[in-house]
């Protein structure tokens, strides 16, 4: 039932922001997949006995980079079967094309993708386009968007229609806007700025749409209608600055004037009709978690009250944020006026104040906010003495070494974050996605799904709250994997012989890269190469992927 025109009370809106995530983009996936798998697992149920009868649905995906691609992964699976790999099955390093997030993030097109990214091939005289190699990333986004026409489905019933889907951009042209100072003054009156936070926004449909639709371009995977401007935003918005290259993005300025995060910026600069061209890099750059946007979707839904997802005991709407990289207090900074710490410290400054939201910090500081769930990485560690720890965060997966791009060099980190982020979304479904029992029996939504049944089957392990998302423990292993890497542990990790081959391909990438933009003589790019791997070898030591 749409939703939209005889909205249900007894829907519960869940929201999904994914961060920038870069190769640990693959930690994001595993979650998706079984967040998908609970819930279509539920609605297998709905119905029996015991099964509680609340529904959830899903009204937004967005994201930004590695978080805005998944939103865009996952959005393009929902028609196509999408059947769970919760364990791996036959050879650790097999190929899962039959699951597009796993194919997409762990497959890749190789398992030692880092090779790839040192070759060669897209240097040409005097273009050089990124430091790394990124052809690689357009045959990925083509097959994201495609589906088996043969295989196609409805959408399931826990994503609300008219999905919304968004990725976040970094504009470098921007958004010219004006601010005057007096009225019927010369144009040395007005103040002339311009806005470089942009965003891809998408409406899944198989119906024509007339006209701006809000600003959300209509996305028929089914027809392909737009697929080829989903795909050019999934890689415009991972377009890591520098490091792999920038994007085009063409949309029709139609859609872009009537986005409602873009319009009072526009309205007084109102742009051509027809084609936008824009040149774009990383979304996360400028908004790495655009937590405010999904909240926008959620309070502009039918029947939402806009102030009231605070309570658990009147909620009706919440965001679920998948962060691999979950930020850090600040710390304290060094004080010396050298150059060389100012610029740093000046360009770490910029980037954290563009990302700094205008959110109620109210809402942002409370740390019982109904209105917002956070599921990040954590993985127990066995000591030598048999006592186990709990190690949380970036530190918990394998791709975050590097920056993120650890993953690239060895599939195994990224099969390894791939069954950990399913494993964590099985524990934070279980115990920490819920209400407090106090505030259930207030809440219309999940009184009335729980009336009746035995509760104590969806209570939290860790407290007196129950699942919003029931999990069901005959059809769920709340295990790790016990499978083996190389290591010959469940921990991957690499050799320095594994780092010492890319040596020679990263002189031959630098070497090209430098010999198309000034002479470079074969001491310093030698050099160059090693400083670069001896860098590499000791944060993988730091990651305990290098032992």
């Amino acid at each position: 039932m749409d939703t939209t025109e005889n909205p249900d009370p007894k829907v519960f809106y869940v929201g999904l922001c994914m961060a920038g995530a870069v190769s640990a983009g693959a930690y994001t996936a595993g979650v998706m997949d079984y967040l998908l798998e609970a819930l279509a697992e539920w609605e297998k149920r709905r119905g029996e006995p015991g099964v509680p009868a609340h529904k959830v649905q899903i009204p937004v995906m967005g994201g930004a980079s590695a978080g805005g691609m998944t939103s865009i992964i996952g959005a393009t699976s929902l028609n196509n079967p999408l059947p769970p790999i919760d364990k791996p099955v036959g050879p650790l390093l097999a190929e899962h094309p039959e699951n597009k997030l796993y194919h997409s993030w762990v497959d890749l097109t190789a398992p030692d993708m880092f090779s790839k990214m040192l070759g060669t091939s897209d240097i040409k005289p005097g273009k050089i386009l990124s430091a790394l190699n990124s052809e690689f990333i357009s045959p990925i986004a083509d097959r994201v968007v495609s589906v088996d026409p043969t295989k196609w489905q409805p959408l399931p019933a826990f994503i609300k229609p008219g999905l919304k889907i968004f990725t976040t951009l970094t504009n470098l042209q921007g958004f010219a806007y004006t601010v005057d100072f007096g009225v019927d003054q010369p144009q040395t009156s007005k103040y002339h700025m311009s806005i470089h936070n942009d965003y891809a926004c998408f409406e899944l449909t198989e119906d024509k749409i007339e006209g701006d639709n809000n600003g959300w371009i209509p996305l028929n995977i089914k027809d392909k209608i737009n697929t080829d401007v989903a795909a050019n935003a999934a890689m415009a918005t991972g377009a890591f600055p520098v490091g792999l290259q920038s994007r085009l993005l063409t949309r029709d300025s139609l859609y872009v004037s009537a986005n409602p995060w873009l319009a009072p910026y526009i309205q007084g600069n109102p742009l051509p009709a027809g084609d936008l061209e824009t040149l774009n890099v990383d979304g996360g750059m400028i908004n790495n978690e655009p937590f405010d946007k999904v909240r926008d979707v959620l309070n502009g839904l039918p029947d939402q009250e806009v102030n009231n997802y605070n309570n658990f005991d009147s909620f009706t709407n919440t965001i679920l944020m998948i962060e691999p990289f979950p930020t850090k207090k600040p710390g304290i900074i060094s004080k010396s006026r050298a150059i060389s710490n100012v610029v740093g410290l000046t360009l770490s400054s910029m980037l954290a104040q563009m990302r700094a939201k205008p959110v109620n910090i109210k809402d942002a500081m409370s740390k019982t906010c109904a209105g917002q769930f956070l599921i990040t990485p954590s993985r127990l560690i066995k000591n030598a003495n048999g006592t186990v720890t709990t190690l949380v965060g970036e530190m918990a997966i394998a791709c975050g070494a590097l920056q993120g791009f650890a993953g690239f060099m060895n599939k195994e980190f990224r099969v390894h974050d791939y069954f950990l982020g399913r494993y964590n979304c099985k524990i934070f479904l279980r115990d920490y996605f819920t209400i407090p029992a106090a505030d259930l029996q207030s809440n219309p939504i999940f009184k009335d799904g729980y009336a009746g049944i035995d509760m104590e089957k969806f209570k939290s392990t860790k407290d007196n709250s129950y699942q919003i998302i029931p999990v069901f423990a005959d059809a769920t292993d709340y295990t790790f994997p016990d499978f083996k890497f190389s290591s010959g542990t469940n921990w991957p990790t690499v050799q320095e012989s594994d780092i010492d081959k890319f040596n020679r391909l990263m002189r031959r990438r630098i070497q090209a890269v430098m010999l198309s933009m000034a002479d470079l003589n074969w001491f310093t790019r030698f050099f160059t190469a090693n400083k670069i791997v001896s860098s590499i070898k000791s944060e993988l030591q730091v990651w305990k992927l290098l032992p």
